[in-house]
């Protein structure tokens, strides 16, 4: 779906990547995580072609990107942290942007914009920055493409509308369709995605399936000091210690998202290690 070998990518003197390579697949929602300025938003740019790398390669879909062929751009959904949306009424919007996707379904369309409780004979300019985003999330995803690529999608939504969120997209993933989404707000992800890649600095610092994550660590509330001083990481809290530890017993926990990110910056060498 995505192969990325040795990109380099700079914006004039400010270095991004060098020599970054990673894989992605069909049939997952990864969650491209990382603070504001690590490279996040100039990945995916560049996976949906609107950078060009310096050097190395990108292959999505069997396209290079920066060419912009229709054949590829059919297949592609970007939808970017910031936009503007034109002056028009939702189903007129709708009716011009379909004819680009030959998979777009106008019930999910009016399904997905019905969940957000946007109204049908909305007017675009009259929405709300929120609604506009759902506006457009519910295009991207009724446009039905085998990738789409979101960024920060979370931003300027409150907290019913993130959780609407995060059911239509878990109810849009199918074994043919790569989604990547990049947030700082890690938090937005939980119960979502199904792998995580990690971007410190320009580089992948992680990159593990959730599946992986929860046999090689184990998440717990301890009151343990034994365990605390053992953890890999720990984090206090009015209830205890939120720590992470080392899966020796195979025992089921639920991955804590942030404090994950948190121990990944703060000790990526020892948690990879774990990893190999």
């Amino acid at each position: 779906m995505i192969s990325i070998k040795d990109l380099h990518f700079s914006y004039g003197d400010c270095r991004v990547f060098t020599g970054l390579d990673l894989e992605l697949r069909p049939g997952h929602i990864y969650g491209l995580l990382g603070r504001n300025g690590t490279g996040k938003s100039t990945l995916l740019y560049s996976i949906a072609g609107f950078l060009f790398p310096q050097k190395g390669r990108i292959d999505t879909l069997g396209f290079i990107p920066g060419r912009r062929q229709p054949a590829f751009l059919e297949k592609t959904f970007f939808l970017p942290e910031e936009f503007q949306l034109p002056s028009l009424k939702l189903n007129r919007w709708m009716q011009l942007m379909s004819p680009f996707y030959p998979d777009f379904s106008k019930d999910q369309f009016g399904r997905y914009t019905r969940e957000f409780d946007i109204p049908a004979d909305a007017h675009l300019h009259e929405l709300s920055f929120g609604q506009q985003k759902k506006a457009l999330i519910s295009l991207a995803l009724a446009s039905n493409t085998p990738l789409l690529l979101m960024d920060e999608p979370t931003n300027g939504l409150d907290i019913v509308s993130k959780s609407q969120f995060r059911k239509v997209i878990a109810g849009a993933v199918d074994d043919n369709k790569c989604i990547v989404i990049s947030t700082h707000q890690v938090k937005d992800l939980e119960n979502l995605i199904d792998n995580i890649t990690i971007i410190e600095d320009g580089r992948i610092v992680f990159h593990q399936s959730m599946q992986r994550i929860a046999e090689v660590l184990y998440f717990k509330l301890s009151f343990d000091p034994e365990e605390q001083t053992r953890s890999l990481y720990s984090e206090a809290s009015l209830k205890g210690n939120t720590v992470i530890l080392p899966n020796m017993d195979g025992e089921d926990s639920q991955p804590d998202l942030e404090m994950l990110y948190k121990a990944v910056i703060l000790k990526n060498a020892v948690i990879n290690a774990l990893f190999q």
